[in-house]
């Protein structure tokens, strides 16, 4: 399993442009996307469990997901 560091490094780097925060709070990730300024939320999801983000290739077709459901307008708790 990677380090949660590199494992939001990689989730946030994922988003780019768009602005991404990736935090964790007892084994539970939160992650957070939006556009720099304004600042205005794209994306929130809590409680994402890392059990199966376990190598790069996971991570990147994680983001890949969640980007798509960005752009289906889905998952989306804007603040």
């Amino acid at each position: 399993m990677l380090p949660i560091s590199v494992l939001c490094n990689i989730v946030e780097s994922g988003f780019e442009p768009l602005a991404c925060e990736c935090t964790e709070t007892l084994g539970l990730l939160r992650i957070e996307v939006y556009e720099r300024e304004p600042r205005c939320v794209k994306l929130r999801i809590d409680n994402v469990s890392t059990e199966h983000l376990t190598s790069v290739r996971a991570i990147s077709d994680f983001v890949g997901e969640l980007r798509k459901e960005m752009r289906a307008g889905r998952r989306a708790l804007a603040g």
